[in-house]
C-alpha cells in the first residue's frame, strides 16, 4: 500500500479521476472529484474496500507510473516523447507519468525500455560495438520477421517481441544524440515456481521472458547492447546488422573505461566549468596498495567534519613514510561533489562517487545528469581514458 499512497499523494486529482475513469474501476464509497481540497483521503479509504484482483491491479500500475516518476524516469520519457511541450504544462513527474501511461501505453512501455537500457549501461550486462555510420535501419515487416526467426533460432525461443522505436540520449556538449533502440523480449525455457492456488501452496510451470536492448546511433555507427550474458550480447548485434541494417557484424568493440588514480597521489583542486554548478570537490577516502606485494592495503579517510584535506592529514600523520610519498598505488578513491544550491533550496545537492581500479565506477547506478557529469570531469581530471 505504501507505493499506491504515494501515488494518490503525489498525482493531481483530475489525473486520478482520468486514471480511475479509463480504467472503468468503481470505487466505493464514491469519490466526489468535484469537491474542493485533495481527494486522498476518501480516495485511500475507497482503496481499502476493493477486491484483491482490483487492488492488486492498482499498485501494479502505482508501482510502474511511481517508478518512472524520478529524474531517471523523467529523462526516459522526455527522451521518447513526441511532445514534449505537453508533457511541459503538467504539474509533476507523476503527472507526466501517468498522462504517458494512460494516454500513450506503447511510449509508456518504450520509456520503461529506454530505463532499462540506460541505467545498465557501461555496466556489467553491456557491450558496444564499431559499426557502419549513416545506415538507414531497415522497419519492414520482412526485415523484422527475419530478426526475430533469427533470435528464435538462436536461444531455442518459441515466442520473440520486438519493440523498435526512435529515441534521443542527452550528450556533454548538452544537445541530443538520436537512437534507434530495439527492445528484444524472448521466451526462455520451461520453469516452474510456487504460487498458493485456493490457499494452498503448490507450483506451477511458465516460461519466463527475458529483456535485452540494442541501440543504434546512426551519426557514428555505435552499437550498443544490454543483454545477459556476453555470448548472447554478441550473437544479437550480429543478428541486429545482418537482418536491420544490412552490414555485417565485425566484433570491433567500443574502447572501454580504465581507471588511473595516481593523479590523487597529491594535492588536486579539480578544475570545473561555472555553467554545472560545481562548489567543490572533496576527497573523502584513499585505498593504497604497496607496489611490491598484493597481500596489503592502507586506507585513508577523512571524515566530512575534518577541517584538513586528506593530503595534509596523510602528510601530518606520516611524514617522510607517507605512503603517497612512494611505492605505493592508490587503488580506489571516494569523491564528494557538491554542487551550489537551487533556486528556492538552501542546501545544494551532492554526487557521491567511488572509483575502482581498473574498471570500477559506480556513476552507472546513478541519474543520466549525475553520469553526464561525473563522466566528463572524471576525463578532464584525468581519472578516466579509454583504452
Amino acid at each position: 500500500m505504501g507505493t499506491v499512497t504515494s501515488f494518490i499523494r503525489n498525482t493531481p486529482k483530475i489525473s486520478l479521476r482520468a486514471y480511475f475513469d479509463q480504467a472503468g474501476i468503481q470505487l466505493t464509497p464514491p469519490v466526489n472529484w468535484d469537491a474542493p481540497g485533495d481527494v486522498v483521503r476518501p480516495l485511500l479509504q475507497a482503496v481499502d474496500e476493493m477486491d484483491p484482483v482490483t487492488r492488486d491491479g492498482l499498485e501494479t500500475v502505482a508501482e510502474r507510473v511511481t517508478g518512472m516518476a524520478d529524474e531517471a524516469g523523467e529523462a526516459a520519457i522526455y527522451s521518447i516523447a513526441q511532445d514534449s511541450a505537453l508533457l511541459d504544462t503538467l504539474r509533476n513527474a507523476y503527472d507526466r507519468a501517468l498522462w504517458m501511461y494512460i494516454n500513450e501505453a506503447a511510449g509508456f512501455r518504450h520509456a520503461e525500455e529506454v530505463r532499462f537500457t540506460d541505467e545498465r549501461r557501461r555496466g556489467r550486462m553491456w557491450d558496444g560495438f564499431i559499426g557502419e555510420p549513416n545506415l538507414v535501419l531497415r522497419r519492414d515487416p520482412a526485415s523484422l520477421d527475419a530478426f526475430k526467426a533469427g533470435i528464435r533460432d538462436r536461444f531455442q525461443s518459441n515466442n520473440v517481441h520486438v519493440d523498435l522505436f526512435d529515441r534521443n540520449r542527452p550528450t556533454f556538449e548538452g544537445t541530443d544524440c538520436a537512437l534507434v533502440q530495439a527492445t528484444v523480449y524472448r521466451e526462455g525455457r520451461p520453469d516452474d515456481f510456487l504460487e498458493f492456488v485456493n490457499g494452498a501452496l503448490d507450483r506451477r510451470a511458465r516460461r519466463p521472458v527475458f529483456e535485452a536492448a540494442i541501440t543504434y546511433e546512426q551519426a557514428t555507427g555505435v552499437i550498443e547492447v544490454v543483454a545477459n550474458d556476453r555470448d548472447s550480447r554478441e550473437d544479437m548485434v550480429r543478428l541486429f546488422a545482418r537482418d536491420l541494417l544490412a552490414s555485417e557484424f565485425r566484433q570491433e568493440r567500443l574502447p572501454f573505461r580504465q581507471f588511473d588514480l595516481g593523479v590523487l597521489r597529491q594535492p588536486f583542486t579539480f578544475p570545473t566549468d561555472p555553467a554545472d554548478g560545481i562548489e567543490s570537490v572533496r576527497v573523502n577516502h584513499l585505498r593504497l596498495m604497496p607496489i611490491d606485494t598484493v597481500g596489503e592495503r592502507v586506507t585513508f579517510e577523512c571524515m566530512r567534519q575534518a577541517t584538513q584535506t586528506i593530503w595534509q592529514m596523510a602528510q601530518e600523520r606520516f611524514g617522510a613514510n607517507n605512503p603517497l610519498l612512494g611505492g605505493w598505488v592508490v587503488t580506489q578513491a571516494k569523491l564528494t561533489i557538491r554542487f551550489h544550491p537551487e533556486a528556492g533550496s538552501r542546501r545544494g545537492k551532492t554526487l557521491p562517487l567511488t572509483i575502482t581500479m581498473p574498471h570500477g565506477c559506480d556513476l552507472k547506478d546513478r541519474t543520466e545528469r549525475e553520469r553526464m557529469i561525473g563522466d566528463k570531469y572524471l576525463r578532464r581530471w584525468g581519472i578516466v581514458r579509454d583504452v
